[in-house]
């Protein structure tokens, strides 16, 4: 098996609000996956002392360890547990009722001897590659889908439509919304590698176009992750003054890409 994590902020002043991890359970029949992209409040606004960073780690680290832990349960409850978990580690300190507490995008897969599940919250996204090469997205679109007037930027969404009906979800405080993942479950004979990226990883296709999901996921099995991640900062750069590609966005964001061979 073949494992591969790397993950960058979008400044080196700044924190980090990405999450990866990898598990390898001692049997060595299975394993899990977890890849975060913590949401930055405007101006730090979030009603929380601790901030995203303290969050994606805590919901991360959580995540992984039930993922493994407990096999037999589901990826919607094992999220559903996690995020539970994390709003009690600081619902005594933290107003969790605001608009922003802090949030994450998720991609959670595990897999066993017979079986890959998967399941995605938000934008970031989980590439599945089959044995014949065959490169299939799975993604949680609703964010895209959602009027760019409803929105106050490409980068920052605005709370009256995030984890709102009608609009799109987050993993924050509220374990319900762990039931509006997008799930799903293959034969593990049917997947041979597998790429989990945050959105700042995802801009290679997404805002720039260099390649479609099948062009990325070749960067990342022949060049590396760290390659792909490279290349979308060459891309930043470039587009830093012309805005072509990035428009309202900021010009770099934390990337993350996780890949694993089966």
């Amino acid at each position: 098996m073949r494992t591969e994590l790397v993950t960058e902020p979008s400044d080196r002043d700044r924190p980090n609000e990405d999450f990866a991890s990898v598990a390898l359970p001692a049997s060595g029949l299975g394993g899990a996956l977890v890849v975060l992209d913590g949401v930055t409040p405007p101006k730090g606004d979030d009603g929380c002392v601790h901030g995203v960073p303290w969050f994606a780690t805590r919901l991360g680290g959580t995540l992984t360890e039930l993922s493994v832990s407990l096999p037999d349960v589901t990826l919607t409850e094992v999220l559903a547990r996690a995020i539970r978990r994390t709003a009690d580690a600081h619902a005594g300190t933290c107003d969790l009722s605001h608009p922003r507490t802090p949030q994450a995008t998720v991609v959670l897969v595990r897999w066993s001897a017979d079986t890959v599940e998967y399941l995605v919250l938000s934008d970031s996204a989980l590439l599945l590659q089959s044995p014949p090469g065959v490169v299939t997205p799975v993604l949680d679109d609703r964010l895209s889908r959602v009027p760019r007037t409803s929105l106050a930027s490409d980068a920052i969404a605005d709370a009256t439509v995030r984890n709102k009906e009608g609009g799109f979800f987050t993993a924050a405080a509220d374990p319900s919304v762990a039931e509006r993942a997008v799930t799903g479950t293959a034969a593990r004979a049917d997947v041979r590698a597998l790429a989990a990226l945050t959105d700042g990883a995802t801009r290679w296709t997404e805002k720039f176009h260099e390649g479609d999901w099948a062009d990325l996921f070749t960067v990342v099995r022949k060049e590396g992750a760290r390659a792909l991640v490279e290349r979308v900062r060459e891309l930043e750069a470039a587009d830093a003054q012309e805005r072509k590609h990035l428009r309202r966005s900021k010009t770099h964001d934390d990337a993350t890409v996780a890949y694993v061979e089966l």
